[in-house]
Protein backbone atom coordinates (compact mmCIF):
# COMPACT_ATOMS: atom_id res chain seq x y z
CA UNK A 1 0.00 0.00 0.00
CA UNK A 2 1.47 3.36 -0.92
CA UNK A 3 2.13 6.03 1.70
CA UNK A 4 -0.17 9.06 1.34
CA UNK A 5 2.89 11.66 -0.12
CA UNK A 6 1.64 14.62 -2.25
CA UNK A 7 4.01 16.76 -4.09
CA UNK A 8 4.02 18.84 -7.23
CA UNK A 9 6.98 16.72 -8.44
CA UNK A 10 6.44 13.16 -7.55
CA UNK A 11 9.22 11.29 -5.85
CA UNK A 12 10.90 9.57 -8.41
CA UNK A 13 14.67 8.41 -9.01
CA UNK A 14 17.33 11.37 -9.03
CA UNK A 15 20.29 9.35 -9.98
CA UNK A 16 21.19 7.67 -12.87
CA UNK A 17 22.22 4.56 -12.23
CA UNK A 18 23.24 1.56 -14.82
CA UNK A 19 20.38 -0.99 -15.12
CA UNK A 20 17.93 1.31 -13.64
CA UNK A 21 14.40 -0.42 -13.96
CA UNK A 22 12.01 2.88 -14.69
CA UNK A 23 11.13 1.62 -17.99
CA UNK A 24 10.43 -1.83 -16.80
CA UNK A 25 8.08 -1.03 -14.03
CA UNK A 26 4.77 -1.38 -16.13
CA UNK A 27 5.87 -5.09 -17.08
CA UNK A 28 7.15 -5.95 -13.39
CA UNK A 29 3.64 -5.08 -11.73
CA UNK A 30 1.43 -8.19 -12.49
CA UNK A 31 4.42 -10.30 -10.72
CA UNK A 32 4.54 -7.75 -7.52
CA UNK A 33 3.01 -9.05 -4.11
CA UNK A 34 -0.39 -7.12 -3.38
CA UNK A 35 0.03 -7.65 0.40
CA UNK A 36 3.41 -7.42 2.64
CA UNK A 37 4.63 -5.56 5.96
CA UNK A 38 8.04 -4.26 4.73
CA UNK A 39 9.62 -3.85 1.07
CA UNK A 40 13.24 -4.61 1.07
CA UNK A 41 15.37 -3.92 -1.56
CA UNK A 42 19.03 -4.77 -0.56
CA UNK A 43 20.77 -3.33 -4.51
CA UNK A 44 19.25 -0.10 -3.94
CA UNK A 45 21.29 1.90 -7.23
CA UNK A 46 18.57 4.43 -8.54
CA UNK A 47 15.46 2.67 -6.30
CA UNK A 48 13.01 2.63 -9.03
CA UNK A 49 11.02 0.21 -7.66
CA UNK A 50 10.81 1.75 -4.26
CA UNK A 51 9.74 4.54 -5.56
CA UNK A 52 7.22 3.42 -8.01
CA UNK A 53 5.49 1.09 -5.02
CA UNK A 54 5.93 4.11 -2.15
CA UNK A 55 5.65 1.52 0.38
CA UNK A 56 4.46 2.65 4.08
CA UNK A 57 7.68 0.68 5.39
CA UNK A 58 10.45 -0.10 4.25
CA UNK A 59 13.97 -0.73 4.49
CA UNK A 60 16.28 0.50 1.93
CA UNK A 61 20.27 -1.09 1.55
CA UNK A 62 23.36 -1.33 -0.82
CA UNK A 63 26.94 -2.19 0.14
CA UNK A 64 28.01 1.25 -1.13
CA UNK A 65 28.78 3.15 1.91
CA UNK A 66 28.40 6.60 -0.38
CA UNK A 67 25.34 5.76 -2.24
CA UNK A 68 23.58 5.30 1.10
CA UNK A 69 25.08 8.85 2.38
CA UNK A 70 23.90 9.97 -0.40
CA UNK A 71 20.18 8.84 0.41
CA UNK A 72 20.71 10.17 4.05
CA UNK A 73 21.52 13.47 3.18
CA UNK A 74 18.60 14.19 0.92
CA UNK A 75 16.53 12.66 3.51
CA UNK A 76 18.22 14.83 6.62
CA UNK A 77 19.48 17.66 4.69
CA UNK A 78 18.04 18.50 1.33
CA UNK A 79 18.34 22.20 1.62
CA UNK A 80 21.65 22.24 2.10
CA UNK A 81 22.40 19.55 -0.56
CA UNK A 82 20.61 21.89 -3.05
CA UNK A 83 22.67 24.72 -2.04
CA UNK A 84 25.94 22.59 -2.32
CA UNK A 85 24.80 21.24 -5.89
CA UNK A 86 23.47 25.12 -7.38
CA UNK A 87 27.01 25.63 -6.69
CA UNK A 88 28.60 22.77 -9.09
CA UNK A 89 25.38 23.65 -11.46
CA UNK A 90 26.95 27.26 -11.68
CA UNK A 91 30.91 25.69 -11.67
CA UNK A 92 30.12 23.21 -14.28
CA UNK A 93 32.99 22.84 -16.94
CA UNK A 94 35.43 20.04 -18.19
CA UNK A 95 38.00 21.41 -15.87
CA UNK A 96 35.55 21.57 -13.07
CA UNK A 97 34.69 18.04 -13.57
CA UNK A 98 37.77 16.65 -13.61
CA UNK A 99 38.84 18.90 -10.31
CA UNK A 100 35.69 17.22 -8.43
CA UNK A 101 36.37 14.02 -9.29
CA UNK A 102 40.06 14.23 -7.97
CA UNK A 103 39.06 15.53 -4.73
CA UNK A 104 36.92 13.29 -2.45
CA UNK A 105 34.38 15.64 -0.03
CA UNK A 106 35.47 15.15 3.74
CA UNK A 107 31.80 15.76 4.80
CA UNK A 108 29.13 13.88 4.39
CA UNK A 109 27.16 16.52 2.54
CA UNK A 110 30.28 17.39 0.55
CA UNK A 111 30.43 13.93 -0.22
CA UNK A 112 27.20 13.95 -1.16
CA UNK A 113 26.96 16.47 -3.59
CA UNK A 114 29.74 15.66 -5.20
CA UNK A 115 28.29 12.29 -5.88
CA UNK A 116 25.49 13.65 -7.55
CA UNK A 117 26.86 15.72 -9.37
CA UNK A 118 29.76 13.00 -11.00
CA UNK A 119 26.70 10.95 -11.42
CA UNK A 120 24.58 13.66 -13.23
CA UNK A 121 27.44 14.92 -15.58
CA UNK A 122 29.82 12.00 -16.18
CA UNK A 123 30.03 9.57 -19.23
CA UNK A 124 26.19 7.61 -19.33
CA UNK A 125 25.28 8.54 -16.16
CA UNK A 126 28.07 5.47 -15.46
CA UNK A 127 28.98 5.41 -11.70
CA UNK A 128 32.03 3.15 -11.94
CA UNK A 129 34.36 2.59 -9.00
CA UNK A 130 37.99 1.01 -9.26
CA UNK A 131 39.32 -1.62 -6.94
CA UNK A 132 40.27 1.43 -4.61
CA UNK A 133 37.15 2.93 -4.73
CA UNK A 134 38.00 5.58 -6.42
CA UNK A 135 35.41 6.94 -9.19
CA UNK A 136 36.75 6.67 -12.69
CA UNK A 137 34.25 7.28 -15.38
CA UNK A 138 34.75 9.95 -17.88
CA UNK A 139 33.26 13.58 -18.60
CA UNK A 140 29.94 13.19 -20.17
CA UNK A 141 29.12 15.73 -23.26
CA UNK A 142 26.01 16.75 -21.98
CA UNK A 143 25.14 20.76 -23.37
CA UNK A 144 23.22 21.32 -20.21
CA UNK A 145 22.74 19.28 -17.57
CA UNK A 146 20.36 19.20 -14.48
CA UNK A 147 22.46 18.91 -11.52
CA UNK A 148 20.52 20.15 -9.51
CA UNK A 149 16.18 19.41 -9.19
CA UNK A 150 15.54 21.33 -6.38
CA UNK A 151 11.19 19.90 -6.25
CA UNK A 152 12.23 16.55 -7.26
CA UNK A 153 15.24 16.24 -4.06
CA UNK A 154 12.36 17.79 -1.90
CA UNK A 155 10.11 14.96 -2.90
CA UNK A 156 12.27 12.30 -2.81
CA UNK A 157 13.30 13.77 0.59
CA UNK A 158 9.23 13.53 1.69
CA UNK A 159 9.02 9.84 0.43
CA UNK A 160 12.49 8.99 2.28
CA UNK A 161 11.32 10.13 5.82
CA UNK A 162 9.65 6.77 7.31
CA UNK A 163 12.60 4.44 4.87
CA UNK A 164 15.29 2.63 7.12
CA UNK A 165 18.55 3.15 5.14
CA UNK A 166 21.19 1.15 5.82
CA UNK A 167 24.82 0.64 4.11
CA UNK A 168 25.16 -3.08 4.06
CA UNK A 169 26.19 -6.58 2.02
CA UNK A 170 22.94 -7.99 0.31
CA UNK A 171 22.87 -10.92 2.90
CA UNK A 172 21.87 -8.71 6.00
CA UNK A 173 18.41 -8.59 4.37
CA UNK A 174 17.78 -12.37 6.08
CA UNK A 175 18.45 -10.93 9.54
CA UNK A 176 14.48 -9.41 9.11
CA UNK A 177 12.34 -10.33 6.16
CA UNK A 178 9.71 -12.23 7.64
CA UNK A 179 6.27 -11.77 6.05
CA UNK A 180 7.44 -8.77 3.76
CA UNK A 181 8.62 -8.88 0.29
CA UNK A 182 12.54 -8.54 -1.45
CA UNK A 183 13.56 -7.30 -4.78
CA UNK A 184 16.77 -8.07 -5.49
CA UNK A 185 18.22 -6.26 -8.58
CA UNK A 186 22.06 -7.35 -8.55
CA UNK A 187 24.85 -5.67 -10.71
CA UNK A 188 23.96 -8.24 -14.15
CA UNK A 189 25.66 -11.56 -14.69
CA UNK A 190 27.53 -10.79 -17.82
CA UNK A 191 25.89 -12.01 -21.69
CA UNK A 192 29.60 -12.32 -22.98
CA UNK A 193 33.21 -11.72 -21.76
CA UNK A 194 32.93 -7.98 -23.27
CA UNK A 195 30.02 -6.87 -21.31
CA UNK A 196 31.41 -7.72 -17.63
CA UNK A 197 30.39 -4.54 -16.17
CA UNK A 198 29.84 -4.65 -12.18
CA UNK A 199 32.23 -2.35 -10.76
CA UNK A 200 29.05 -0.19 -9.04
CA UNK A 201 31.38 -0.62 -6.24
CA UNK A 202 35.40 -1.74 -5.11
CA UNK A 203 33.36 -5.00 -4.82
CA UNK A 204 32.55 -6.04 -7.81
CA UNK A 205 30.43 -8.94 -8.41
CA UNK A 206 31.76 -12.22 -9.23
CA UNK A 207 29.79 -15.40 -10.21
CA UNK A 208 30.50 -16.82 -7.10
CA UNK A 209 28.13 -13.59 -5.63
CA UNK A 210 25.51 -14.84 -7.94
CA UNK A 211 25.81 -18.18 -6.53
CA UNK A 212 25.32 -16.39 -2.96
CA UNK A 213 22.87 -14.53 -3.74
CA UNK A 214 20.43 -17.76 -5.26
CA UNK A 215 21.20 -19.42 -1.70
CA UNK A 216 19.65 -16.09 -0.58
CA UNK A 217 16.64 -16.36 -2.41
CA UNK A 218 16.16 -20.09 -1.39
CA UNK A 219 16.69 -19.25 2.21
CA UNK A 220 14.08 -16.36 1.89
CA UNK A 221 11.34 -18.47 -0.05
CA UNK A 222 11.53 -21.16 2.35
CA UNK A 223 11.04 -19.30 4.71
CA UNK A 224 7.58 -17.80 3.56
CA UNK A 225 9.30 -14.37 1.79
CA UNK A 226 7.78 -13.38 -1.49
CA UNK A 227 11.30 -12.52 -3.28
CA UNK A 228 11.18 -11.21 -6.76
CA UNK A 229 14.78 -11.13 -8.98
CA UNK A 230 16.14 -9.56 -12.06
CA UNK A 231 19.06 -10.48 -13.88
CA UNK A 232 20.17 -11.24 -17.38
CA UNK A 233 18.50 -13.70 -19.88
CA UNK A 234 21.48 -16.22 -19.86
CA UNK A 235 22.30 -20.09 -19.53
CA UNK A 236 23.96 -19.54 -16.58
CA UNK A 237 20.81 -17.05 -14.76
CA UNK A 238 18.40 -19.54 -15.76
CA UNK A 239 19.97 -22.87 -14.22
CA UNK A 240 20.73 -21.00 -11.04
CA UNK A 241 16.88 -20.70 -10.45
CA UNK A 242 15.80 -23.43 -12.78
CA UNK A 243 13.28 -24.40 -9.53
CA UNK A 244 11.21 -21.16 -9.23
CA UNK A 245 9.01 -19.26 -12.17
CA UNK A 246 11.48 -17.25 -14.22
CA UNK A 247 9.73 -14.85 -16.76
CA UNK A 248 11.23 -13.25 -19.94
CA UNK A 249 11.14 -9.50 -19.78
CA UNK A 250 12.03 -7.23 -23.19
CA UNK A 251 14.10 -4.72 -22.00
CA UNK A 252 16.64 -2.19 -23.79
CA UNK A 253 20.37 -1.76 -22.89
CA UNK A 254 21.41 1.61 -22.66
CA UNK A 255 24.88 0.82 -21.69
CA UNK A 256 27.73 -0.16 -24.04
CA UNK A 257 31.02 0.73 -25.25
CA UNK A 258 29.91 0.67 -28.55
CA UNK A 259 26.91 2.46 -29.70
CA UNK A 260 25.14 -0.41 -31.98
CA UNK A 261 25.56 -3.15 -29.73
CA UNK A 262 22.55 -1.30 -27.50
CA UNK A 263 19.00 -1.60 -28.04
CA UNK A 264 17.07 -4.52 -27.41
CA UNK A 265 18.03 -7.26 -24.82
CA UNK A 266 15.87 -10.03 -22.92
CA UNK A 267 16.05 -9.48 -19.23
CA UNK A 268 14.70 -12.39 -16.71
CA UNK A 269 12.73 -11.97 -13.80
CA UNK A 270 12.52 -14.90 -11.27
CA UNK A 271 9.45 -14.83 -8.86
CA UNK A 272 9.32 -17.23 -5.16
Amino acid sequence: MRSPILETTPPRPFLKWAGGKGQLIAKYLPYQPQKFQTYYEPFLGGGAVFFHLLPKRAVLSDINPELINVYHCVREQVELLIEHLSIHQQKHSRDYFHQVRAKPGTTDLERAARFVYLNRVCFNGLWRENSKGEFNTSFGRYKNPLICNAELLRSVSAALQPVVLKAQPFESVLDAADNDFVYLDPPYHPLNPTSSFTSYSRNGFTEHDQIRLRELFVNLAERGVQVTLSNSDCPFIRELYSDFRVYTVPARRAINSKANNRGEVNEVLIVS
